[in-house]
């Protein structure tokens, strides 16, 4: 059976600060679990952003890096949590699936940083910008973006492209990654990714 291609990186750390990279969490993801049903309902209120962003992050050859967690099953692969995600009637799996050509890490914990590769794979690919989108805004998603600020990352977090089981969860999570690390929470109607790319280099001075 051929194996199936994977991207390439390159070898050494690149210099690209006007890429960014498109980050999405947990969203091959079953919601076999307390307050899975409400929150599945709410994040394919998400899936229209969140495939908009991966849509033009293609056409324009930036990478997307799909995060989600392992599920307790350590013996996993990415294509085996896809296909137990559709097996399982996930419909925002099926909305969402990757493609060859994106990236993919299985994390243990909340942030996806803790204990996987993303911290080496993301020089590799020359960002320093991340768009975080996916769920739960309150969980992984506030994890993920507290680790990627302390190692100086611009972060946008659109708010119409991540979900919680609530509204207010959410928006609580929101305003801590606004007021805390600096994140810029613009819903992707309001923001382009041009213009974030724009406002994040003046803020840098670059």
């Amino acid at each position: 059976m051929p194996l199936t291609p994977t991207p390439r990186t390159p070898e050494h750390d690149q210099d690209g600060w006007h890429r960014a990279a498109l980050l999405i969490l947990d969203t091959i993801n079953c919601f076999d679990f307390e307050g899975g049903e409400q929150l599945e309902a709410r994040a394919i209120g998400a899936a229209q952003a969140i495939v908009r962003l991966r849509d033009e992050m293609r056409a324009r050859d930036w990478p997307i890096v799909y995060v989600n967690d392992n599920f307790g099953h350590w013996h996993s692969d990415s294509s085996a949590l896809v296909a137990a995600a559709v097996r399982g009637g996930s419909r925002l799996a099926r909305i969402l699936q990757p493609s060859a050509t994106d990236y993919f890490i299985i994390k243990p914990q909340f942030s996806g940083f803790y204990a996987t590769n993303l911290p080496v794979l993301l020089p590799k690919l020359g960002v320093r910008r991340l768009i975080l989108t996916g769920v739960a805004t309150d969980i992984c998603v506030l994890f993920t973006a507290a680790d990627a600020h302390m190692r100086d990352y611009q972060l946008w977090v659109p708010c119409d492209a991540v979900a919680a089981e609530s509204d207010e969860r959410s928006n609580w999570a929101l305003n801590i990654m606004a007021k805390a690390m600096g994140a810029n929470i613009d819903s992707t109607t309001e923001l382009s990714l041009d213009c974030w790319r724009e406002r994040s280099e003046a803020h840098c001075g670059s």
